[in-house]
């Protein structure tokens, strides 16, 4: 992490990152972070033929703006690269009925990791068999509404859990395909905090310590008898990070977790079918990320595991992959009033101004959890003013709320204009809060011209529902679930 223990201020870059450099035309959008739908028209930034100034007019900002042909285009991506694969969408990074229903529509399966996405997922009418449930404390009551939802398979994370679906599968008599996840020892080139598959960590069984092989043994132990209930033994998965950029980390991992499944086939007379790689494949959020392409990844990851398959004489077995943030990610931006704005001088005379919007850390979290760096840009007209280094931070009363810590904005950026930034699909919303006792923002599906809300702005009464000490109406007005913004200024 680059912050500073004495404080965002005194770290090295106070000017901004080498990598940012002065746009020739502050105006253009770099293509690349935005969705496939997005253009700038006389200035005004339009998704899915939708410009953002009657999107705020309508629904109000801030706003999470879901381009819907790009959505479908980057699913359809995967599932075609990765056509001899099972590709689960993962719930946690942005779940809604409607998304679960796109997700199913263009063939994908998908991850939950909690009672609350399931319980979406199946609002929506996804396929249970097509679900995947995750999570590394499940409890023994979430664990038999997904056995009795009949999940697709469970990846079970500690012994107890083991013991828990056993226990569950006995009792009804269903049989539970499991899939048994381990640590391969690989840790991804990602932020610490989203590195996964090292071995000081809370996810999963480490291959080293042998207690992988020792959770496979006793999910076999709890192997089906006759027309009895029990746990079918489905493989093992592995996920070493998230924000992957190549297919590096993958190989190394890949050959650890084989070499676990032929362990198993030797030992234990099991042929496992199948192999969960993880996924975690990273996006553009700035200038500086080159993401790779579904194919391309899609061509390394299968070369790699025929390879090891290979050498070790296994069958290759059914593989699945969870892209993760990078089919949601990239599809949503998030458009912004600008409330004030605020030139600082810095030490040896630089400047930076201060751009405040309507939103912050309530509705992107990131910058301030992972210091993530984000782009922007100007969204409501055109502007032919010097580009300024500017920081785009929120409305809440903390000094790190910071959405976008470095951008070259207009010098002319003023209150009532609006800023959209990308590559907020992922995480935002799903970890949004009422910090500040902020309403959270809608999301906003656009297509073909068309805006229309798939999960309405948070309202006032929303928030005092779960207020017990709350014995009337709201004194205040109650903010419109889908009305426009004061204006600033």
């Amino acid at each position: 992490m680059r912050a500073h223990e004495a404080g965002w201020a005194h770290a090295e870059g106070a000017r901004g990152p080498t990598w940012l450099q002065v746009p020739a035309d502050v105006n253009d959008l770099v293509a690349h972070l935005w969705s496939s739908t997005a253009r700038k028209v006389d200035g005004v930034l339009e998704v899915g033929g939708v410009p953002m100034t009657d999107l705020v007019a309508e629904h109000g900002s801030p706003a999470y703006v879901l381009d819907e042909v790009d959505f479908r285009q980057r699913a359809a991506a995967f599932r075609d690269a990765f056509a001899d694969y099972d590709v689960y969408y993962a719930g946690k990074a942005f779940l809604c009925t409607t998304v679960a229903r796109w997700v199913a529509e263009e063939g994908l399966r998908l991850d939950v990791c909690s009672a609350g996405e399931l319980t979406v997922a199946l609002a929506a009418g996804f396929e249970p068999a097509f679900i995947g449930y995750h999570g590394n404390n499940k409890t023994g009551a979430e664990l038999a509404r997904a056995v009795e939802a009949g999940v697709g398979r469970i990846v079970v994370d500690s012994f107890l859990e083991v013991e828990r679906v056993a226990e569950i599968a006995a009792r009804t008599g269903r049989r539970v395909g499991v899939m048994v996840r381990v640590t391969a020892g690989v840790e991804a080139h990602t932020h610490e905090y989203i590195a996964t598959a090292h071995e000081d960590q809370k996810f999963g069984f480490s291959i080293t310590s042998g207690d992988a092989l020792e959770a496979v043994r006793r999910v076999q132990a709890a192997a089906p008898e006759g027309d009895g209930g029990g746990l079918l033994l489905l493989g093992l998965h592995s996920h070493i990070g998230s924000q992957i950029f190549d297919s590096s980390g993958f190989e190394v991992a890949a050959r650890r977790v084989l070499a676990l499944h032929a362990t198993v086939a030797r030992e234990l007379g099991v042929q496992m079918p199948e192999m969960d790689l993880g996924g975690g494949f990273g996006i553009a959020y700035t200038t500086q990320d080159d993401p790779s392409t579904p194919q391309r990844l899609a061509e390394e990851m299968s070369a790699i595991v025929a390879y090891e398959c290979r050498a070790l004489d296994l069958p290759v077995p059914r593989l699945s992959i969870e892209p993760g943030r990078a089919i949601v990610g990239p599809a949503m931006c998030t458009v912004y009033a600008v409330g004030t704005v605020k030139p600082v001088a810095l030490d040896g005379g630089a400047r930076r101004t201060y751009v405040s919007v309507d939103g912050g850390m309530s509705d992107n979290i990131r910058t301030a959890l992972y210091d993530a760096d984000y782009s922007c840009t100007l969204a409501s007209r055109s502007s032919h003013a010097t580009p300024i280094l500017s920081r785009v931070v929120g409305k809440h009363c903390e000094a790190g709320d910071i959405v976008v810590k470095d951008e070259f904005l207009p010098g002319d950026i003023a209150p009532g204009d609006l800023v959209a930034v990308p590559g907020t699909g992922a995480y935002c919303r799903s970890m949004a809060s009422n910090y500040n006792h902020a309403l959270r923002p809608p999301v906003v599906a656009v297509r073909d011209g068309v805006a229309r809300v798939v999960v309405r702005r948070e309202t006032e009464d929303d928030l005092l529902r779960t207020d017990v000490g709350w014995t009337g109406p709201s004194q205040g007005t109650d903010a419109d679930a889908a009305g426009p913004a004061v204006a600033a200024g």
